[in-house]
């Protein structure tokens, strides 16, 4: 869990200091969150195997992709309160919430099953977060997670679809 407070920069952004750090801190927490959440997909892409590996390399990468401009925005919101986005991937492996990806599961269903729970713990934490932010009286950055949940749920979907099946 990110915690250590940064330095801030100047801004003119209406939102007193004190409340800016804590929004500061939950952006990054996100930020570390859903990169590591990226990364997982791209390891389920590469390495899925299985009658359904086509379909699931595609579904994978889709995902990957469409987190990486939601890494961008929280960073960039981080920077827009004035903080500094923590945003390397040894940051975001130090920082994230997430369980670690196994690296002994390839096969197709127990893939998707892995990722789905990480994901499922994402959508939590952004729906948190956005709480977080409007207690912080800033609908910007709540709107922002509210973005990327209704994306976050849309791929859990499409996951669990997978396993309703069987």
């Amino acid at each position: 869990m990110v915690t250590k407070e940064m330095p801030t920069f100047k801004t003119s952004i209406d939102i007193e200091a004190g409340k800016r750090q804590q929004l500061i801190t939950v952006l990054n927490q996100q930020l570390a969150d859903t990169f590591d959440m990226m990364s997982m997909m791209k390891q389920a892409h590469w390495n899925v195997k299985g009658p359904q590996f086509i379909a699931l390399h595609e579904l994978f990468d889709e995902i990957a992709n469409g987190l990486i401009p939601y890494v961008d925005i929280i960073a960039e919101r981080v920077t827009a309160l004035g903080g500094m986005a923590m945003g390397t991937v040894r940051m975001a492996a130090q920082a994230s919430r997430l369980d670690a990806y196994p690296t002994d599961v390839v096969n197709g269903l127990e893939t998707v099953r892995v990722v789905a729970d990480r994901l499922a713990d994402l959508a939590a934490s952004t729906r948190e977060a956005g709480d977080r932010a409007e207690e912080l009286h800033d609908m910007d950055t709540n709107d922002l997670f509210l973005e990327v949940s209704r994306d976050l749920d849309k791929w859990l979907w499409f996951l669990e679809a997978h396993l309703q099946g069987e």
